[in-house]
């Protein structure tokens, strides 16, 4: 049998990484201690929760762990640790290339309002990725449980940093809440001003809500998308349109969306063309990394190490990475291909 290699390794572009969700366990528990904030036992067993969100009660305990754990995050120093030690775990975990997803209007009230909160979250990156040498960028997220005017404002704060570093606008929170089409105007902006749509879709609810990510936002990219695998009309436009999904495999079974590793639809999606950009999500509620999801393909869906290299040129090519940064990746994984 022919020796597995490394995937820690393999060079790759991380395009699915909450905010608050990349924090370490261990920094979490320190800021709660800092700040003298009694978390949730489910953060502080040292495993990570027990999570189902395919009901609306399993959602909200899951909302409620995670604004427990953003509740710890007060000063732009908690906010250039956290962003510092997110770059250092993707380095760790063989990336070459993040973006950052964030919704700058969860941290403002504690950073001093919305544009500095924006202004520190950028100034954190841009030394996290000159202090590690990863390629880094933001994603800016609009909530879709709050009113679309708000998303709109954050589409045009997002189109007023693309030059200090914001490359794309996303929506996330519980997709079967608020209609695709209620946010159309902000992905408008978000798209006029150069960015990349990357909406959240076909995770908690099925293939229509891709398809309304893709009429209705214009996604360049959609956040999961795992659900398109149940509709094969779904998986030829996005194979012919090279809509990358941004997979999440180890999220998919903590949140019930699929009961096991194996269920999720990678040789699915893969087989039919879609490209694919494997994430985390959120490793701190759901206790792996982006390394952890490459193993997921190789151990449960026999994924070869060939195969593994095409994902991770897939993530690439969807990445917002610029050209000369693209092109070193992609000569890296040929390079962990050919030994």
């Amino acid at each position: 049998m022919e020796h597995a290699r490394d995937l820690t390794l393999l060079p790759k572009a991380h395009l699915h990484l909450h905010f608050t969700g990349s924090m370490r366990p261990s920094t979490l528990l320190e800021l709660a201690d800092k700040y003298g904030v009694r978390l949730p036992d489910a953060l502080t067993a040292g495993e990570p929760p027990k999570l189902r969100a395919t009901d609306e009660r399993g959602w909200f305990r899951f909302q409620r762990l995670y604004d427990a754990a953003r509740s710890c995050l007060r000063e732009p120093e908690d906010i250039r640790r956290l962003v510092r030690e997110a770059a250092e775990e993707d380095v760790r975990d063989g990336s070459g290339w993040l973006e950052i997803q964030v919704d700058p209007t969860s941290y403002a009230p504690l950073l001093g309002g919305l544009i500095p909160a924006v202004e520190i979250i950028l100034d954190a990156v841009d030394s996290a990725s000159r202090e590690t040498g990863l390629g880094m960028r933001v994603l800016i997220a609009a909530n879709r449980m709050k009113h679309p005017l708000d998303a709109r404002t954050l589409a045009r704060l997002a189109v007023r940093y693309a030059d200090r570093g914001i490359v794309g606008f996303g929506l996330s929170n519980d997709e079967r809440r608020g209609l695709a089409r209620d946010f159309d105007r902000a992905f408008a902006i978000a798209r006029d001003g150069g960015l990349l749509a990357a909406p959240h879709g076909g995770e908690l609810t099925g293939p229509a809500s891709v398809r309304d990510c893709l009429d209705d936002l214009h996604a360049a990219r959609i956040g999961h998308g795992v659900r398109a695998a149940e509709d094969p009309r779904l998986l030829r436009r996005l194979a012919d349109r090279q809509i990358t999904c941004e997979v999440c495999p180890a999220s998919n079974v903590a949140l019930g969306v699929y009961e096991r590793p194996e269920d999720v639809p990678l040789r699915t999606l893969f087989e039919a063309g879609v490209p694919m950009a494997l994430g985390a999500d959120d490793p701190l509620l759901f206790g792996s990394r982006l390394a952890a999801q490459y193993e997921i393909a190789r151990r449960h869906h026999g994924f070869t190490d060939p195969e593994l290299a095409e994902l991770a040129r897939q993530s690439v090519r969807g990445s917002a990475a610029p050209d000369e940064v693209q092109a070193k990746l992609l000569v890296g994984i040929d390079h962990w291909l050919t030994g």
